[in-house]
């Protein structure tokens, strides 16, 4: 019998770490039935040369390059490995995933997508705009096209504030040169617009879910203990607190929210009042968190996909911790001409990673 091929973007496992090599591990627990696949944007993502989670590796072409681009290269890799499911998981190339989705479906390719509308529901420069006041508390949000904007934003918000990127990063700033600086940093990253954000002082705490049409699927709550100079956890614990799982919840129904998210809150100290400040519509690298705790997550979506009966879950164990690290991977040569010169890892190449 044929195995269950599943391909998975975001295999960038660095310092910022895209959420690819957790999900992938998270998806393991499926059993010896199933193959899975990474598909990365550089060759030298660490994702690529882990053989004890892949069976194979593919470049694909960057988000920038648009749908049509992505279209021609998962066919080929298609025509090579028939893929039954692809799993995005990273912000900034899902527009160009669901403008193929009919078209992937057609070729037999399932993705594990939002739809469209809520997607864009939930971005950064509309989510004050989509879920503020009725829906959920939002700190003050401006949306920057250039310095002058940055000036009024200024004006408008206290330092200090957040100085936020339109897919990723984000910069607590307390000077009007340093805003300048990292909104030059963040457009020239990842282009305009940029966001200015009221700074709430309180604890940072997060939510995976997966949802169906805005009907919680399961949800794993956790709060940072330690975070890289970039805001990102290092380490972290999961935690019981019914306020946001609720408002979980209740955002997602209200959005009818589709596939896997990231909800990220503050807890203000002075009030307990809860912000939502993002939603990121993807799991987060911290993902493999929920299956230490109970609640596998990317197995759920993956189980849903393949159109298994999946029955809402919201069990799972408080007081997980994990913590990253780095590990070096030893690649042969061999591996890296395969990427560089082909675009692909066989699997004879990844059985000679140590």
């Amino acid at each position: 019998m044929k195995k269950v091929r599943v391909a998975v973007t975001g295999m960038n496992a660095v310092d910022s770490p895209g959420p690819g090599v957790a999900v992938l591990r998270c998806l393991q627990d499926y059993g010896s039935d199933l193959e899975l696949i990474g598909l990365s944007y550089d060759v030298l993502e660490p994702g690529n040369f882990m053989g004890d989670l892949i069976h194979s590796s593919f470049i694909l072409p960057y988000p920038s390059a648009g749908p049509e681009a992505l279209r021609e290269r998962l066919l080929e890799i298609h025509r090579e490995r028939s893929i039954d499911i692809i799993l995005p998981t990273l912000d900034s190339e899902l527009e160009n995933y669901i403008d193929l989705q009919t078209f992937l479906e057609v070729e037999g390719i399932r993705v594990i997508l939002p739809n469209r509308s809520a997607l864009r529901l939930r971005d950064k420069t509309r989510l004050e705009e989509s879920l503020g006041g009725a829906h959920a508390n939002i700190p003050r949000t401006i949306v920057l096209g250039d310095l002058a904007a940055l000036d009024k934003a200024i004006e408008e918000l206290e330092f200090p504030f957040l100085v936020k990127g339109v897919y990723y990063d984000a910069h607590l700033v307390h000077s009007q040169a340093q805003a300048q600086g990292y909104f030059h940093k963040l457009a020239s990253q990842w282009g305009l617009p940029v966001i200015a954000q009221q700074w709430i002082d309180g604890e940072e705490q997060n939510v995976a879910a997966l949802a169906e049409q805005g009907s919680l699927l399961g949800a794993v709550a956790m709060k940072k203990m330690f975070l890289t100079d970039k805001g990102k956890a290092w380490s972290g614990v999961t935690i019981a607190n019914p306020a946001i799982m609720e408002e979980s919840a209740r955002i997602l129904d209200s959005i009818h929210w589709d596939g896997a998210c990231e909800l990220e809150y503050i807890v203000e100290k002075k009030t307990n009042k809860v912000y939502l400040i993002e939603i990121n519509p993807r799991f987060p690298a911290w993902i493999y968190l929920s299956k230490a705790a109970g609640l596998n997550l990317p197995l759920l979506a993956l189980r849903q996909a393949l159109g298994e009966p999946v029955a809402a879950q919201s069990t799972y164990q408080s007081g997980v911790v994990f913590v990253r690290h780095s590990w070096d991977e030893i690649v042969p040569m061999e591996a890296i001409a395969s990427l560089s010169a082909r675009g692909a890892l066989t699997p004879r190449a990844l059985e000679a990673t140590v």
